[in-house]
């Protein structure tokens, strides 16, 4: 079952209200799905989440992006090949950028159990995300939702048997905490956009 059935697939959200209420407080906790539970966490901790069904979609919720926030013309931070399409089709300038206002990458796994988004030198070279950009845009897949971050350590190990990445890092944080939290310490928040591509 597609991800969008999952979570906008429900006709009579009533229903399933009472079905939670009618749930005795002694039954064991459900646990969810590891793609529900990455979007829940992802959300909880301030990102922005856009499910597309299709390439052209990712290509479409881009374009509103960039429209959204006034981005059209601004020079924009990119090692991903496979993406300067969506910028040339924009004619955004990504070419050394000296002042960029966003990221634009793929990553290595969404980690379902904290939300977080895994990188390596692979999209985001040797920086460190205090040095990224405030604002990220991040192309990813349904495939790549994986359970923790040991899972997505064990999927980088696989997938790169010789030419292994360095600088295997995660971003959790997508909002400035409202008042001191000690869990963020020593991270830098950023304005980060989710385009999730189905692909199951």
């Amino acid at each position: 079952m597609s991800l969008f059935k999952k979570f906008f697939g429900s006709n009579n959200p009533s229903s399933d209200e009472d079905k939670d209420n009618e749930q005795s407080q002694f039954l064991p906790e459900v646990t969810l799905a590891v793609d529900e539970a990455f979007i829940y966490h992802f959300k909880k901790n301030g990102g922005k989440f856009i499910y597309c069904e299709n390439k052209s979609e990712v290509s479409e919720q881009f374009e509103n992006i960039l429209e959204e926030n006034d981005w059209y013309e601004n020079e924009v931070l990119c090692f991903d090949t496979n993406l300067f399409h969506l910028l040339e089709e924009n004619k955004l300038p990504f070419e050394n950028p000296a002042n960029p206002t966003f990221l634009l990458a793929s990553c290595e796994n969404l980690i379902a159990d904290e939300g977080s988004i895994l990188f390596s030198s692979k999209q985001i070279k040797q920086l460190k995300p205090d040095v990224l950009p405030l604002n990220i845009i991040v192309i990813a897949t349904t495939s790549q939702i994986l359970g923790t971050k040991s899972d997505g350590l064990s999927a980088i190990k696989k997938k790169y048997e010789r030419d292994y990445p360095t600088n295997i890092t995660t971003i959790k944080y997508f909002e400035k905490a409202k008042e001191e939290d000690f869990t963020q310490y020593g991270s830098s928040a950023k304005n980060l956009y989710l385009l999730l591509l189905e692909d199951l």
